[in-house]
């Protein structure tokens, strides 16, 4: 669960999307991912970047809360289901050289993920929104608000 209780809308969390101002939602949380893409700014983080404003909750199982795997028909072995290619923290379908998960034990690898990590986490995704028009009857100025309904 996320720790902060402030709510964002569809169209708050949209407009985080681009690299140096990175934000996704997933399972009704939103990730301020900035820091992430900064420090590991580089091919793997490309993905992450294509998704930025939007929600990713389809990248994830439900039940785990991790990244979806399915069995490869091709080469019948366990791989993840990547829509827009491999990102950060996830190994090659096959064995490669030239990947490194750069930690010592494997138990860092999996504790640093960075959809694990609680402190990216910034708010919640509100599941309703509701349109408030407000008028200023002095100057006849309408406004319609979008707020967030819990």
């Amino acid at each position: 669960m996320c720790i902060r209780d402030r709510y964002y809308t569809p169209k708050e969390v949209a407009k985080h999307n681009t690299a140096s101002d990175c934000w996704v939602s997933f399972f009704y949380e939103v990730y301020d991912l900035t820091y992430v893409i900064q420090k590991h700014y580089g091919p793997e983080v490309d993905p992450i970047v294509k998704a930025a404003g939007t929600d990713i909750t389809h990248w994830f199982d439900e039940k785990t809360r991790e990244p979806k795997t399915f069995v490869s028909p091709h080469s019948k072995i366990l791989e993840y289901y990547l829509p827009n290619g491999r990102y950060l923290h996830i190994p090659p379908a096959e064995p490669d050289s030239s990947w490194s998960n750069s930690f010592t034990t494997p138990y860092l690898y999996f504790a640093l993920r960075w959809w694990r990590k609680k402190k990216l986490c910034i708010g919640k995704l509100t599941r309703k929104v509701r349109k408030l028009r407000v008028i200023n009857m002095l100057t006849k100025d309408d406004d319609v608000l979008e707020v967030s309904v819990g």
